[in-house]
């Protein structure tokens, strides 16, 4: 029977936590890589993200201190992203910098269980209170190495656990892959399926369609609203039942159907906000963030940090525009003024040129990006579900 026994996290390790050199070494653009904080993503190390090269002669001088080697675990001990872990899988020469914690597991603990280990809440709650306040987290390596743990008395079982693990993340990884296959289709559609700036004609078209797209002005197609808030003093214009959107609600996802707030009848009736009809109305936020859309499915109003699109649907293909729409994103920036932060005026906005096929070619534009954006909303979903059985097994794996 497999035992669990408790234990400080320096039983379970050959030799003491250590980590790189503490001054900044100087960058090269070729020698041997240098990673730190930066470069751990997904519990992985990233060597693109890598700070750039060290000489062999500064390497050799970091490897009297510390040489990584394949199945060092890493922990981030400082910074705002501490707690981040991630395993050595390769044999290629590198190091590291200070904010990373190098652990070296003993024969007597796989080194992928350790690896896991760190990125149970147990031990993750432990970083975060054990890391001192100030401006950045800080955890002592010395107190890392006196943690809490619990282990398995056997390797073969801690082996187990390990591989169980390694299997969810290798889903995850292939999911993740299939989600940026379907970003870099959906950025080839979007090169492809609109003209190119000073063109009137798109490399693709739907077969029957060879007719020269018109140059409008957005102001022309749409009708450009901006918004406005109920002052804020009088508890009457707030808490009703209609949507009012800010800014910060919009870019993650594509339609938004409720605000965080929501404004009465009388906030709207005493305040610059319109009310703007669901399923015909482009959210296009016009302040810090200019450009950020999201396609609102039911009625609602905004503040006054939008120039929100309203079309008349029988000629404009809402999905079409709103596609096009994120492609006038850096006109939009340029077009944009303001000392304390910039904004685009809801003239200039009105002024933004595109160029607009017949109503049946959008909407078969307008399907076609839907479809690939609705596979990503699906991949999206998949890896979160993913995760979550992850975070699940992570609690359910380890005492």
């Amino acid at each position: 029977m497999v035992t669990w026994e408790q234990k400080e996290l320096i039983d379970v390790l050959k030799q003491h936590i250590t980590d790189g050199p503490h001054e900044t070494p100087k960058i090269m653009k070729e020698g041997i890589p240098f990673i730190s904080v930066e470069a751990i993503v997904n519990n992985k190390i990233d060597f693109k993200r890598k700070r750039g090269y060290i000489s062999n002669e500064y390497n050799e001088k970091c490897n009297q201190k510390y040489k990584p080697q394949k199945n060092d675990v890493y922990l981030v001990k400082s910074g705002s992203t501490v707690g981040k872990t991630a395993i050595v899988e390769t044999n290629i020469p590198f190091n590291i910098w200070s904010p990373l914690a190098a652990l070296r597991p003993n024969n007597a603990t796989s080194p992928y269980f350790l690896f896991y280990l760190l990125q149970t809440d147990n031990l993750q709650s432990q970083v975060i209170n054990k890391s001192k306040g100030g401006t950045q987290p800080n955890l002592s390596m010395r107190l890392l190495e006196h943690f809490k743990i619990f282990v398995p008395n056997n390797i073969d079982y801690q082996t187990q656990i390990a591989r169980l693990l390694i299997n969810v993340d290798k889903i995850i990884s292939l999911q993740q892959r299939k989600l940026n296959e379907l970003k870099e289709v959906k950025k080839t559609l979007l090169s492809q399926l609109f003209p190119s700036k000073g063109q009137y004609r798109p490399i693709i078209r739907f077969k029957k369609f060879t007719n020269k797209w018109t140059k409008r002005k957005l102001g022309n197609i749409a009708k450009i609203i901006g918004g406005g808030t109920p002052s804020t003093s009088n508890h009457d214009y707030w808490n009703g039942n209609i949507n009012w959107y800010s800014p910060t609600e919009i870019g993650n996802n594509i339609f938004v159907n409720s605000s965080n707030k929501k404004i009465s009848i009388k906030g709207l009736n005493n305040s610059s906000a319109k009310l703007l009809p669901g399923g015909k109305t482009i959210l296009f936020t016009s302040r810090a963030g200019i450009g950020n859309m999201a396609i609102m499915l039911t009625d609602g109003c905004t503040n006054q940090g939008f120039q929100s699109w309203v079309i008349d649907d029988t000629k404009i293909d809402i999905y079409f525009l709103y596609s096009l729409g994120r492609l006038l994103k850096h006109d939009a920036i340029r077009q944009a003024s303001g000392s304390t932060f910039l904004e685009i005026s809801n003239k200039e906005v009105k002024k933004l040129l595109l160029e607009i096929p017949s109503f049946t070619e959008q909407k078969l534009i307008g399907n076609m990006l839907r479809k690939i954006d609705d596979d990503i909303v699906r991949q999206k979903e998949r890896i979160i579900l993913i995760t979550k059985i992850k975070k699940n097994l992570l609690q359910k794996l380890f005492v």
